[in-house]
C-alpha cells in the first residue's frame, strides 16, 4: 500500500475519534500530517496549554484507530501542548513537560553530544558503549540522532527490530550490546521529515517502549547542537551525564560551548570533553599533523572547568571500520584507537558528575 494511501486512510478513521468541544480528530486543526515509514506512522495532537488532560482519551482512542488501519507498523502519537494554528497542519509547539520517570531495566544513562555536526560524535559513542561493555558492564544503546541516524552502519545492523504483541520493540544485538535506532525502520536513503512534537514522540517511544532487560548504562547518541530532541530527553529522563566531542579547532569549539551551555541552563552534569581526530600519524613515515590544530578541546575543558576525557587520533582503521560496521573497539581491541576509547570509558566510570544522586558512578 502506498504511503500516502494508508495516511489518508488513518486520516479517514480518525474521523470516528471525537475530540473535547465537539467534532472529530480527523476535521481538527491541531492535528499535524500523518508520516508513514515501512515500519511505523507518526502524528501529532496540537492543544492549547492545558487541555492535555482533556485531550489524552482523544490520543488514546486515535493510537488505537491507527493502529487498526496501519497493521503491523507502530503507531506513534504525540500530544503535545501549544497554539494550534487555524489551517489544517500546525507549526512548531512547545513539548509537552513531564517528571523526569527511570527507565524501566536501565541504571545509568549516558548521553554523547556535540555542539555541530561532522565532529564524529556516533563514533565516539559506539566505541565508547563497546568499551564500557569491554569493562564488564550490560550495555544498551540508544540512537536519540533521529534526522541522521548511524548507529546502524556503524555496528553493522540490519533489518527492523521487532515488535512484540503489545507494542513494545525488540531491540537488536550487537557485539554484545543492545542497541535501538529510527534507522533501522527506514528506507537506506529516506530522510525523516518530521516537526519537533513528532521527533520527539518517537524519541519517547523508542526509549520508553523498548525492552531493554537488564542494562546497567545506556549510552544515548544525541543529535548535534541543541534543540528539542535533547530538551525532551533532559525533561523526562535522569541522565547520569554528558560527553561532549569535539574536534580541535575553534569553529568545532565555540559550538561544543554552546552545547555545554545548554547543559548548565537544564542543570544536566557533564562528563568532560572528547577530543576526537586529534591529530595524524602519517603511516608511511610515522610523521605526526596536526590537521586540526593541537590540543583545543583540552584548552577549552580548562577553561570551562571541566574534565578532559581523552583524545582520540585521526586513523584510517578508524573510518574503515566505520563504514563496514566493525567498530575499533571490535576490529582491534588491543589496538591503539581501541585504548584510547577504553581510557575514556574508564575515566567515565571512574567520575560521577552527579555526586548529589550517587556517591560513585560504580559497576553495581
Amino acid at each position: 500500500m502506498a504511503d500516502l494511501e494508508l495516511a489518508a486512510r488513518i486520516k479517514s478513521a480518525l474521523a470516528a475519534v471525537e475530540i473535547p468541544g465537539g467534532g472529530d480528530l480527523a476535521g481538527y486543526g491541531g492535528l499535524s500530517e500523518i508520516i508513514v515509514t515501512p515500519s511505523a506512522v507518526a502524528f501529532a495532537i496540537a492543544v492549547a496549554p492545558g487541555m492535555e488532560a482533556a485531550f489524552g482519551p482523544a490520543r488514546e482512542q486515535a493510537q488505537q484507530a491507527a493502529q487498526t488501519v496501519a497493521g503491523t507498523r507502530k503507531v506513534m502519537v504525540s500530544l503535545t501542548a501549544g497554539k494550534p494554528p487555524a489551517g489544517p497542519k500546525f507549526s512548531h509547539g512547545s513539548p509537552v513537560p513531564a517528571g523526569k520517570t527511570a527507565v524501566p531495566g536501565i541504571k545509568r544513562i549516558i548521553a554523547v553530544g556535540s555542539g555541530k555536526g561532522g565532529v564524529g560524535k556516533s563514533t565516539v559513542a559506539v566505541n565508547i558503549a563497546l568499551a564500557l561493555a569491554a569493562e564488564g558492564l550490560k550495555i544498551g544503546m540508544l540512537d536519540a540522532d533521529l534526522y541522521g541516524p548511524s548507529i546502524p552502519k556503524l555496528l553493522g545492523i540490519e533489518g527492523r527490530p521487532a515488535i512484540r504483541e503489545d507494542g513494545i520493540f525488540t531491540p537488536h544485538e550487537a557485539f554484545g550490546i543492545k542497541a535501538m535506532s529510527i534507522g533501522s525502520m527506514l528506507n537506506p536513503d529516506q530522510a525523516v521529515v518530521w516537526r519537533g512534537p513528532m521527533a520527539t514522540s518517537a524519541l519517547r517511544q523508542l526509549l520508553r517502549e523498548t525492552d531493554w532487560g537488564d542494562i546497567d548504562v545506556l549510552v544515548i547518541d544525541l543529535p548535534p547542537g541543541t534543540g528539542d530532541i535533547h530538551i525532551s530527553l533532559f525533561q523526562q529522563a535522569e541522565v547520569d551525564g554528558v560527553v561532549i566531542v569535539s574536534t580541535p579547532q575553534q569553529l568545532a569549539l565555540i559550538d561544543a560551548k554552546k552545547a555545554i551551555d545548554m547543559l548548565h541552563r537544564l542543570n544536566v552534569p557533564l562528563f568532560g570533553l572528547v577530543e576526537n581526530m586529534s591529530y595524524f600519524i602519517a603511516p608511511d613515515t610515522g610523521t605526526r599533523y596536526d590537521i586540526f590544530g593541537s590540543g583545543g578541546a583540552e584548552a577549552a575543558a580548562a577553561d570551562l572547568g571541566l574534565r578532559f576525557l581523552g583524545a582520540v587520533p585521526l586513523v584510517m582503521s578508524i573510518r574503515e571500520g566505520s563504514d563496514a560496521g566493525l567498530p575499533p573497539m571490535v576490529s582491534q581491541p588491543d589496538g591503539p584507537e581501541a585504548q584510547a576509547f577504553r581510557a575514556i570509558a574508564r575515566t567515565i566510570l571512574a567520575n560521577d558528575p552527579a555526586r548529589q544522586r550517587s556517591p560513585e558512578f560504580s559497576k553495581s
